[in-house]
């Protein structure tokens, strides 16, 4: 079982930055706003051969039953349980406060190791916040730059006494791959299904993920906005591995002028670059705004997999009308995929989730889906016969010589042609829709290239003496 090491501590200490240095990749939001972490985040850290989970947290503070703060804490509470060593982390240029005081007594009564660390001494003004620091009594603090990597040593030496042989187990080096690298990786085909819930705010995200998981693992209430960054969370769906991501509700651009939603929303898109299908979620009883076009645009626009997911039908008052609306508004407004499926869902009531999860399934395999090269020539040698190109420009008819598939996800298509320039998009369009109904690959997007040339694997002709 993976050692666990849950970092905890009033608001603006650290504790994303440390999370961050931990697991070797900027994942978490970090800004000088207090309070910016909200659910709890989880990853695999390592300081040298020492590897185990790491989870963040949001800032502990005091607040009424009920309040956005407290749930939050209860959040915290969840960590705690789960972890087998506790860092509390202080600012140690602040030095203790009363709040240092209350949560160190509260870490106390948890009746869990627990590691004070000093965070934020990369300078000599810090020293006296470490000395005053031993009236918290939980032991000797650790003192850490987190930003600068600086008090790694030591804190590797103070998680090793109670992790035992962690150690020694063969865990994986932290993730420091490049953004290249990063994509490269996310086309490998192998490994779990990336699925992004994405739409606006309040539209019940956080809702529907917390019913798939069956258990209250993020936080959720009426205030719009509570999701602040993409929170993934390992999940096995009747035997199926996959990466489930919560992200943040999308605005319209105009409306987003705070820095932190700013921060959230590159969150947001960064998830959806990296996902191989998306869940777009639109509340029912205002179907399809303007935002939700431009959200489900972005995800065609990547080449990610579409799923859409009208929640709160409980609570529209004509169904039949109101989903003959939204076909009606898809059609029109994104005709260049045809076919994206619409499950229709309460996410708080439960409804149609296994339908949900048949639709991600089936259209990820169409994400995933391979046309044989012979079967797409024959295919366009039909195609040229019933509607050959339009004449090009110098009054002689463009010549389409061979097809062949480059790459699935998505489905990419390449034509070598004599003049490509001479192609009108509308033929192109003919070819895209003509590939999705005679091969299948309806609901997801196809990009297609136009190559001038001969046919690349024909046999070359013998050069003239």
């Amino acid at each position: 079982m993976t050692f666990t090491v849950a970092i905890v501590g009033r608001p603006n200490v650290g504790k994303s930055t440390l999370f961050n240095r931990l697991v070797g990749k900027r994942v978490a939001i970090v800004d000088d706003t207090p309070g910016v972490t909200r659910d709890r985040r989880e990853g695999m850290g390592a300081i040298g051969d020492l590897s185990f989970r790491v989870i963040d947290t949001a800032g502990l503070e005091e607040a009424a039953v009920g309040a956005l703060e407290a749930r939050m804490r209860a959040q915290t509470e969840k960590a705690i349980d789960d972890s087998d060593l506790v860092l509390l982390l202080i600012d140690a240029r602040v030095g203790v406060t009363p709040v240092d005081e209350h949560f160190a007594d509260w870490v106390r009564q948890r009746h869990k190791p627990a590691v004070l660390i000093a965070n934020k001494c990369e300078s000599a003004a810090a020293d006296a916040g470490v000395y005053d620091s031993y009236r918290l009594g939980l032991g000797d603090p650790v003192a850490i730059s987190a930003e600068h990597g600086e008090g790694m040593a030591d804190l590797y030496g103070a998680i090793l006494d109670h992790a035992g042989g962690a150690a020694d187990e063969e865990m994986p080096e932290p993730d420091v791959e490049s953004a290249t690298e990063e994509a490269e990786a996310a086309e490998d085909e192998a490994g779990p299904l990336r699925l992004a819930i994405i739409g606006r705010p309040n539209t019940g995200k956080s809702t529907l993920v917390n019913r798939l998981l069956g258990e209250e693992r993020l936080l959720t209430g009426p205030e719009a906005g509570i999701t602040r960054d993409s929170i993934m969370i390992d999940w096995d769906y009747e035997g199926r591995a996959l990466e489930l991501v919560d992200t943040a509700g999308m605005r319209r651009k105009s409306r987003v002028a705070d820095k932190l939603e700013k921060l959230s929303v590159d969150d947001t898109l960064r998830t959806i670059r990296f996902a191989n299908v998306a869940v777009l979620v639109l509340d029912a009883t205002v179907m399809l705004e303007k935002q939700d076009l431009t959200i489900a645009r972005l995800v065609i626009e990547e080449g990610r997999a579409l799923v859409i997911a009208a929640n709160k039908w409980d609570a529209v008052k004509d169904p039949r009308e109101a989903m003959q609306n939204l076909r009606d508004r898809m059609q029109t407004s994104l005709p260049q995929v045809r076919g994206i499926p619409v499950v229709t869902i309460s996410a708080l009531r439960g409804q149609n989730l296994d339908k949900l999860m048949q639709a991600v399934f089936e259209i990820y395999e169409i994400w995933n889906r391979r046309v044989s090269t012979a079967e797409l020539n024959r295919w366009l040698g039909l195609v040229l016969e019933d509607h050959p190109p339009p004449l090009a420009s110098t009054g002689r008819r463009v010549r389409l010589r061979y097809i062949t598939q480059l790459k699935a996800r998505p489905p990419t298509f390449a034509v070598w042609t004599t003049r490509p320039q001479d192609l009108p998009e509308s033929y192109r369009r003919y070819l895209i829709n003509g590939l999705r109904e005679d091969f299948g690959i309806e609901g997801v997007p196809i990009r297609l290239q136009f190559r001038q040339g001969e046919n690349p694997y024909a046999p070359k002709k013998a050069a003239r003496t």
